[in-house]
């Protein structure tokens, strides 16, 4: 499974972005997707996440403003992000767990995507 985000770039203080992520490769093996994201000098932090099932959890810290979804025959994922802060501002990672069928049985692989950069000016 390979990830692909993008979406990210320069908004005012609150004002929205929406993030994307696509998958390719066994899209079907693909359970969790998750949204991390890293503030320069502080350590990656899950935001967001979405089950194959279609439950969702999120940060404190973005509980009413963002929304997670996704689209699994796809292999899209999304986060609509709304009355942003400068305090959102990061480098926003997408990824995703998946199955990986082995001789040995199955086994859990980790897909992440390049970086796609939030900047939120105040």
């Amino acid at each position: 499974v390979q990830l692909q985000a993008s979406g990210g770039g320069l908004v005012q203080s609150g004002g929205s972005l929406t993030l994307s992520c696509e998958a390719s490769g066994s899209i079907s093996s693909i359970n969790d997707m998750n949204w991390h994201r890293q503030a320069p000098g502080k350590q990656r932090e899950v935001v967001a996440g979405i089950s194959k099932s279609g439950s969702v959890k999120y940060d404190d810290s973005v509980k009413g403003r963002f929304t997670i979804s996704r689209d699994n025959a796809k292999g899209t994922m999304n986060l609509q992000m709304n009355s942003l802060k400068p305090e959102d501002t990061a480098v926003y990672y997408c990824e995703a767990d998946y199955i990986v069928h082995s001789p040995a049985g199955p086994e859990v692989g980790r897909s992440w995507g390049q970086g796609t950069l939030v900047t939120v000016s105040s």
